[in-house]
Order: structure tokens, then sequence, then C-alpha cells
């Protein structure tokens, strides 16, 4: 086939295809052309600025710890024989906790026994010498004064007699000597008896059944009283300074102190249900941290809480009157400002600057920038801009409100 022959092929192809296409058209002489729709406010949900009352939480990161705390320790040296308790179990002041071999011990005091009653026989003997020495220089002094006895006689029965005195003296420093051998050696037997020292949980055991304790071998174990249980936390100076600076007397601070209650969101995140009282307020600020230790008791009465877990506490340190509030994802954070986007009467946006406050659960205290009743976009923030017309519906959080 010649170039010219296809050529003209192609072109007839052409016109064939451009007649298809006009016929189709007339074949449908009205059908109109679609038009963009126009375009739909995105809808955002809104929330009114509220305003009341609310109390102001102060929160801080707790270690719990016992209201006291005892190390059970030896204080003579001797093997253990026996534990008497069930570790983390309750225990009673005064319950045997370890019994080390008592044996050595009982003989010293055996011993000592024995040596204080020698000490009291020979007293006893000393007081006999002395009585027959004393009687010799009451005979022989009126017999001395007749002439009836040599004046060496009387002297050598004075010299006699002050000897019987001595000895019994020094008889008597025998007892007293063998009295405090015994008592020491009384001591020693009781202290093979590690006993609690405190009512409260006993902790542990650190040594075991037959090994070697000494007073230089450590606590066997721990006993911590935690009814009620103590939760140590520490606040900044300035915060401490703001409290105190509400309750200038001292009657004020007691009342106030006293009247304060603390929450304790456990690690869990669930609160603990007994409520906390305000123990002490440490004597100085730690100068590395600048912050203040304090210190709050909890009731405890079924030992759920146990020293050394951690927790958060809350107290309410002010009310905040006529508080504007806006759910706290209705804010926004840039550069270091927090902006909000509110909806006017004619539904378009404005973005305004906001200076905020304390957190008061799902909200944020909004200190500048707002008015009550204001709509600002809590669901959706992100669809708009500036000047943009939107389509507002109430936010489903405000029933939490």
């Amino acid at each position: 086939m010649t170039v010219s022959r296809k050529r003209n092929l192609l072109i007839g192809g052409a016109v064939g295809l451009i007649g298809i296409v006009l016929g189709a058209g007339a074949f449908h002489p009205f059908r109109k052309v679609s038009a963009s729709p126009a375009t739909i406010p995105p809808s955002v949900e809104v929330a009114k600025v509220a305003q009341k009352d609310v109390p102001v939480f102060g929160e801080w990161i707790g270690t719990l710890d016992g209201i006291e705390n005892a190390d059970v320790r030896p204080q003579v040296t001797g093997y253990l024989l026996r534990q008497e308790y069930k570790e983390g179990a309750f225990v009673k002041r005064g319950q045997l906790l370890f019994q080390i071999d008592p044996r050595p011990f009982q003989a010293a005091l055996d011993q000592a026994e024995g040596q204080l009653q020698q000490a009291r026989a020979m007293l006893a003997n000393a007081e006999a010498v002395h009585g027959r020495t004393d009687l010799d220089v009451k005979r022989y002094t009126p017999l001395a004064r007749e002439q009836a006895a040599s004046q060496q006689d009387l002297d050598n029965a004075v010299q006699n007699n002050l000897a019987a005195v001595a000895t019994v003296e020094t008889a008597k420093a025998q007892i007293k000597t063998s009295e405090a051998a015994v008592e020491n050696a009384r001591i020693n037997l009781e202290f093979t008896r590690l006993v609690a020292p405190i009512d409260g949980i006993a902790g542990q055991a650190q040594l075991q059944v037959g090994a070697l304790v000494s007073p230089g071998s450590g606590p066997v174990t721990s006993v911590s009283t935690v009814d009620p249980i103590k939760v140590n936390f520490t606040v900044s100076e300035p915060q401490y300074l703001a409290w105190r600076k509400r309750f200038p007397t001292e009657t004020s601070r007691e009342a106030a102190d006293k009247a304060l209650r603390f929450q304790l969101i456990l690690a869990d995140g669930s609160t603990y249900a007994q409520e906390g009282k305000f123990y002490f307020a440490d004597r100085q600020v730690n100068e590395g941290t600048g912050s203040i230790h304090i210190a709050g008791l909890f009731p405890n009465p079924d030992n759920i809480l146990r020293p050394g877990g951690y927790g958060r506490v809350r107290a309410v340190i002010r009310m905040e009157p006529g508080a504007l509030l806006v759910p706290q994802r209705a804010i926004s954070e840039l550069q270091g400002g927090y902006q909000v986007a509110v909806v006017g009467a004619d539904n378009k946006v404005v973005v305004r600057t906001v200076k905020i406050g304390d957190a008061f659960g799902s909200e944020r205290i909004v200190a500048e920038g707002l008015n009550p009743g204001e709509q600002v976009i809590a669901e959706g923030i992100q669809k708009v801009r500036p000047g943009m017309q939107v389509n507002p519906r109430p936010f489903g959080g405000m029933k939490e409100r």
C-alpha cells in the first residue's frame, strides 16, 4: 500500500469519527453541563464560655511512708534458731519475730547468779568477823583504861575492827558488781528474743534461720505502722508562701491547716476512698530545689497502702470566683502563647489570643481574652481559619460540664 493511500484512509477515519460525535450531539440537543456545587461551611462543635466559682486544685507527686518505721536489729551475737512471724503480716508490739540461740546466754546468766551468791556469802562472813572485832574493841577499851589489859591489845583490836569494816565494804561492793553482771546477763538473754518494737506490718526477713547475727550484721527485718499512713510531697516555695500569706496569724494558720483535706490518686489512676489531713511542714526550704517538704496522713484501716508507693496528692488551695471556663481541647498553644477560635453571631470564626489559668477537670480557666456566653470551637478547630463561616453544633462534652 502506498503512502498516499494510507494518508487518505487516516483522513477518512477522522472525518467519520467527527461525524459520529456531531450526530450524538444532535440526538441530545438539550443536555446541560452540570455546574460546580456551592461551598458547604464545615461543621464544628462549639462550647459556650461558662462562668462560675470554681475551686483551684494543687497537685503534687507523693511518696507513701509509714508513720513509724522501726528496724529489728540483733543486739547480741548468735545463731538464728526460729522465725516466728509471717512476712507481710500485721504484728503487735512485743511479739516474737526471731529467736537467737539462748543457751550460751542462759549459761552466762547462771554463772553470774552463782557469783552473786558467792559475793553475798562473803559479805555474811565479813559481817560476822566485823561483829567479833567490834566486840573485842568494846571489851578491851575499859580494860585498857583500868590497865587490866595492855594498850597494845586495844590497838590491835581497833586495827582488826577497822580491817573487818573494810572487808564488809569490799564484800558489799562485790555484791553490786555481781548484781550488775547478773542484770547484764539477763539483758543479753532477753536480747536473744527479737521482738516487734511497734505495732505494724512486718517486712521481708533479711536473714534466714541458721544465719550468724551480730550487732554489726544489720536489721533482720523492719516493721512499719501504716494506719494512718504518711504521704510525703514537696511544694514550691512560692506556693508555700502564697498559702501562708492568706493566713497571717498563728491561729488562722492552725485553723486552715486543720481544715485542709487531701485527695490521693493512686498509681492505677483511681482516687483513694479516704481523705487525708495535713500533718506537718518541714522546718526549712531545700536550698537545692527551692521546695519545702509537706506530709499528710491518710486513714488506712485495711492496710491497702504500703510504704514506698507513689501517688498524686491533690488539695483545694483557693477558690476562683466568677471564673471563665472553656474545654481544654478548645485551647491551642502557638509559640508560647494560647489561642481559641471564637464563633460569632454570623457563624464566622475569629481567632483570639487568651491568657489561661489553672485547670479544672477537663476545662481550663481563661483569665483574659473571652467573655461569658461566647462560643468557642472545641472540636474541628483544625478545619477552620480566621474569617471562615462554619456550621456550629453543640459540643458533645457539654453534658460533662
